[in-house]
């Protein structure tokens, strides 16, 4: 993995574990709507970007690899 998508999957499960210690004392309808409106999506498109930046890595070391 790149050191960008390391960093970036690093920083979110931090950020993961920091909402889970928050939702062990904010347990209202507003956490939920917190965690559904803004978290989920974030979280799911880290994952999203992380393997493209996985491929992007791949597909540049291909083209490095081809211009030698």
């Amino acid at each position: 993995m790149s050191a960008n998508a390391s960093r970036l999957f690093g920083i979110t499960k931090e950020l993961r574990a920091q909402w889970f210690q928050t939702r062990e004392y904010w347990q209202d309808t507003k956490a939920l709507e917190f965690e559904a409106r803004y978290l989920e999506e974030l979280f799911g498109s880290v994952e999203k970007t992380v393997a493209v930046i996985e491929q992007l890595d791949k597909l540049m070391s291909r083209i490095k690899k081809d211009c030698e």
